[in-house]
C-alpha cells in the first residue's frame, strides 16, 4: 500500500508515504486506493481512500491537505487545514506546523518529498516535466528556507513516476531543454520514431535538486507506467483509450 524512503524514514519525528494504488475502496479504472479529488471517481470512495491514507500518517482525515496542481513552480505554506473545495491552486506546499500532513497527487509526473529533520520543515512538490522546468524544485527549497529550513540540512526524496523506457516526447519538447542549456541532452535518448526521445524525468529532477544545493537524494526507482499493478498512470490510461484515471497521493508530516 505505501512506498517509504529510508532517507527520510531516518529522520525522527517525520512520517510520510508514497502511496500505492492498492489498499482502497474505488474500483473500475479506479481500483483501488485513488486520491484523486479532481477525478471523475466516486466521491465517497475518494474521501473514504483518502482516510485510510491520513490514518496511516497518523492524522485525521481533514488535516491531509493537497493543492489544486497547475504544472506550475507555485508553492503555498501550509498552517491550516482547509477544505477540499478550497485547495489553492499550486503544485507544492511547505509547512512547519506538527499534525498537518501535505500531499501531492501524481500519476506519473514526479513526487518530491523534502524534510529538514533538524529545523523541522518538510515540503511535498508535483514535478511534471513543466513544474520541474519551470522551477517548482527551486521555489520549494527557498519556500522551507523562509520556514527556517537550512538547505545543506534538506533530504530529498523521489518517489514512483514515468520512468525513460516509458517516457516518449517529440522534437519540440527536446529542442526547449537543449535551449535551456546544452547539458541537458544527457537527460535524453533516441527513441525509435524520427525526432522523438526518451526523456529521464528523475535524472532531470535530481540533477535540478542537486545544482539547487540538496546534498542528499534518495530515488525510489519505480516506474508508474511499467507497472500497472501497483500504480496509476495518465499515459498509460491515454495509450489504453480510457476516459480517466485515479491519482496517488504522496505525503509527509511532522509528528506532535
Amino acid at each position: 500500500m505505501t512506498i517509504t524512503s529510508p532517507t527520510l524514514s531516518a529522520l525522527s519525528g517525520i512520517r510520510h508515504a508514497f502511496f500505492t494504488r492498492a489498499g482502497g475502496v474505488s474500483s473500475g479504472i479506479y481500483a483501488s486506493l485513488n486520491g484523486g479529488v479532481g477525478s471523475q471517481d466516486d466521491a465517497a470512495h475518494v474521501a473514504e481512500n483518502r482516510a485510510r491514507m491520513a490514518r496511516i500518517l497518523g492524522v485525521s482525515p481533514e488535516n491531509l491537505v493537497g493543492v489544486y496542481q497547475i504544472h506550475s513552480p507555485d508553492v503555498v505554506v501550509a498552517e491550516n487545514p482547509w477544505d477540499a473545495s478550497a485547495r489553492p491552486k499550486a503544485d507544492a506546499i511547505v509547512t512547519r506546523v506538527a499534525g498537518l500532513a501535505i500531499g501531492v497527487g501524481t500519476a506519473d509526473c514526479g513526487p518530491v518529498l523534502f524534510a529538514d529533520g533538524t529545523a523541522r520543515v518538510i515540503g511535498a512538490a508535483h514535478a511534471g516535466w513543466r513544474g520541474a522546468f519551470g522551477g517548482v524544485i527551486e521555489a520549494t527549497l527557498e519556500a522551507m528556507e523562509k520556514l527556517g529550513a537550512s538547505r545543506s540540512n534538506i533530504v530529498a526524496a523521489l518517489g514512483p513516476m514515468i520512468r525513460q523506457p516509458n517516457y516518449e516526447v517529440g522534437g519540440e519538447f527536446f529542442r526547449a531543454f537543449i535551449e535551456a542549456g546544452r547539458d541537458n541532452d544527457r537527460f535524453f535518448k533516441n527513441a525509435a520514431r524520427p525526432d522523438h526521445h526518451m526523456f529521464d524525468l528523475p535524472g532531470y529532477i535530481a540533477a535540478r535538486l542537486s545544482q539547487a544545493g540538496v546534498r542528499e537524494i534518495e530515488d525510489c526507482g519505480l516506474c508508474t507506467y511499467a507497472d500497472p499493478g501497483r500504480f496509476y498512470s495518465y499515459r498509460r490510461s491515454q495509450h489504453r483509450s480510457e476516459p480517466d484515471y485515479g491519482r496517488h497521493v504522496n505525503a509527509i508530516v511532522l509528528s506532535h
